[in-house]
């Protein structure tokens, strides 16, 4: 199965109601799955009793600041990887200036290196995966300013 024919089947999973595609195609098997990376409530066994002494709330933790830019997002479920090979420099470092089409980084799927280029010109302002890390279909990569 190509890669066009793959991503086309995330895409479709990701935009449908579905949890769980799995085709065969002459050998070939491939089995996608969605799952939320939200944790689902779940509810007490038994309802907790109200404090008596209510105090002044406490403040919640603040929660990260939504990164502010243009956002660089993985298109594929796979491996982040910032460098070539190992012993090579990173595609990019956090204050470098890239024109659309500049390659970021490398996401590997299924044994095949995926070069990522930048839709967007502009400086590199975070990296916000590290190298080697899991990536997901949709997950923030770079925010681009």
């Amino acid at each position: 199965m190509d890669l066009r024919k793959l991503k086309t089947l995330i895409d479709l999973v990701a935009e449908s109601g579905i949890a769980e595609l799995e085709i065969t195609e002459g050998e070939g098997k491939v089995r996608i799955v969605k799952f939320s990376q939200t944790l689902q409530p779940v509810a007490p066994a038994q309802p907790q009793p109200a404090p008596a002494a209510a105090a002044a709330p406490a403040a919640a933790p603040a929660a990260p600041a939504a990164p502010t830019g243009h956002i660089v997002k993985s298109p594929m479920v796979g491996t982040f990887y910032r460098a070539p090979n190992p012993s090579s420099p990173p595609f990019v470092e956090v204050g470098a200036t890239v024109a659309e089409g500049d390659a970021l980084c490398i996401i590997e799927a299924m044994k095949l290196l995926n070069e990522i280029e930048a839709d967007k010109s502009g400086v590199i302002r975070e990296i916000l995966v590290e190298n080697g890390e899991p990536v997901e279909f949709g997950q923030p990569l770079f925010v681009i300013a």
